[in-house]
C-alpha cells in the first residue's frame, strides 16, 4: 500500500439496489413509484428554457422552499432542501451529531445511517428491534448524542404510532431527534405537527417515493427555524448549489398537486394490501407494511434461492445476506400487472 493511502478515509460504502440497464424487466427492488410524476412537472419540462442552464441555480432554492412551506403550512425558514433525502440526512449527521455520546438508531433500518456515522466519525449505537421487528421507544430513553429512525421503518415497512414517537421526543430534550419519513404517504401519519411542540425534532421527507421523482433527487427537512438555520450554515460551508434549476422548478410545480399524490398513493396502497393477501396464500409471512414495499419471509423456501430464481425470470426484488434479515425479501409495490407476474413466477418457483 502506498504511504499516502494511510491518510485516506476508507468507509464501507452503502450498496444501493441494482439498476439494470435493460428496461425489459419487472423492477421491484428499489422502491420507485410505478406511476409518473405530477403532470405539472411535465409542463415545466416542456416550457423550460435550455439556455438558462448556463446560469447557476438559486442557492436558496426559493421557489421550491416556498412551495413546500405552503403545502405543509409552515414558514419557508422552517424548510431545508437538498439533492434527495440522502443529501439532507447526510447533512444532518454532519450538522447535529457532533457529541462524543453515541447516536442511537435501530440495528435493522436504512443502511446508510451507519455509513454516514463511520464517514463523519460519529459514535453510534445500533438498537436491536423487538422480536416482532418493531422499535421499542423505551430503548431510546438513555444518554445519547442524537437519535434517528425511519418511520415507517425500512426495510420492514412497520409504522410507529405518533404517540410512541412523542415518547422518544419527550425523554430526549437535549438531543436532536430525526424522523426519516420517506414512506409516510403510504399509510402512516406524519409527526410533522409535533414540530410546534419540540424544537429539537427534524422531519425528513422525499420526492423519490410518493411523488415519483427519484430521478430528479429532491429531499427536504422541516423543523424549527433554529434547526434549519444550523443546517443551512453547514450546507453553505460545503456546497451552495446542491440543486439544479430544472429540479427546483419541477419540484415546486409537483408539490402543489396534492390531489395527484393522494391518487397515486391510494393505488399503491390498494395494490399493497392485495399483495399481502396473495403472498400469504403462497406461504409467506408478511409484515404489516405501511410503505410502498412489503417485507416477506417464506415459511419453508430459502429467500436467497427465491431471489435468484426471480432474477432469472427478469423480476428484481431486494435481498440482504445479513444476520436477522437473511430469510426476508423486500418487494416494491409495482402496478397490478407487475404484481400478477410476480405471483405467477413465485408459484412456479415454489412448486
Amino acid at each position: 500500500m502506498s504511504e499516502w493511502e494511510n491518510n485516506v478515509r476508507k468507509p464501507e460504502p452503502y450498496t444501493p439496489g441494482e439498476q439494470p440497464k435493460d428496461r425489459d424487466i419487472i423492477k421491484l427492488n428499489t422502491n420507485e413509484n410505478p406511476y409518473p410524476p405530477a403532470p405539472a412537472a411535465a409542463q415545466i419540462l416542456k416550457d423550460f428554457r435550455y439556455a438558462d442552464l448556463r446560469l447557476y441555480p438559486d442557492p436558496q432554492a426559493s421557489d421550491l422552499v416556498k412551495a413546500i412551506a405552503d403545502t405543509y403550512s409552515v414558514k419557508p425558514s422552517q424548510v431545508f432542501v437538498g439533492s434527495g433525502s440522502d443529501d439532507v440526512l447526510s447533512m444532518s449527521f454532519l450538522t447535529f451529531f457532533a457529541s462524543d455520546k453515541p447516536v442511537l438508531f435501530p440495528e435493522i433500518t436504512y443502511s446508510f445511517y451507519d455509513v454516514w456515522a463511520e464517514l463523519y466519525g460519529v459514535p453510534y449505537e445500533q438498537i436491536p428491534l423487538k422480536d416482532d421487528l418493531t422499535i421499542d421507544p423505551a430503548d431510546y430513553m438513555k444518554e445519547n448524542g442524537g437519535i434517528i429512525f425511519a418511520n415507517p421503518n425500512a426495510p420492514t415497512g412497520i409504522f410507529m404510532e405518533t404517540d410512541a414517537v412523542e415518547k422518544i421526543l419527550s425523554e430526549n430534550p437535549r438531543s436532536v431527534v430525526i424522523v426519516d419519513e420517506a414512506y409516510i404517504d403510504f399509510g402512516g401519519t406524519s409527526c410533522l405537527p409535533l414540530i410546534k411542540k419540540y424544537d429539537n425534532l427534524l422531519v425528513v421527507q422525499t420526492f423519490s417515493k410518493s411523488r415519483s421523482m427519484a430521478g430528479l433527487r429532491i429531499g427536504y427537512a422541516i423543523g424549527s427555524e433554529k434547526l434549519i438555520q444550523y443546517l443551512n450554515d453547514v450546507k453553505f460551508s460545503v456546497n451552495s448549489y446542491t440543486m439544479n434549476r430544472l429540479t427546483i422548478l419541477c419540484g415546486a410545480a409537483a408539490v402543489k398537486d396534492t390531489a395527484y399524490l393522494k391518487e397515486t398513493a391510494a393505488k399503491i396502497i390498494k395494490t399493497r394490501e392485495h399483495s399481502k393477501k396473495a403472498l400469504i396464500r403462497l406461504g409467506f409471512e408478511v409484515t404489516d407494511s405501511k410503505a410502498n414495499f412489503i417485507f416477506v419471509k417464506h415459511k419453508t423456501a430459502d429467500a436467497k434461492k427465491i431471489f435468484e430464481e426471480l432474477k432469472k425470470r427478469r423480476i428484481y426484488v431486494r435481498y440482504w445476506d445479513k444476520p436477522i434479515i437473511k430469510d426476508y425479501l423486500r418487494i416494491t409495490i409495482g402496478t397490478s400487472s407487475d404484481m400478477l407476474k410476480l405471483y405467477d413466477a413465485l408459484e412456479e418457483i415454489l412448486k
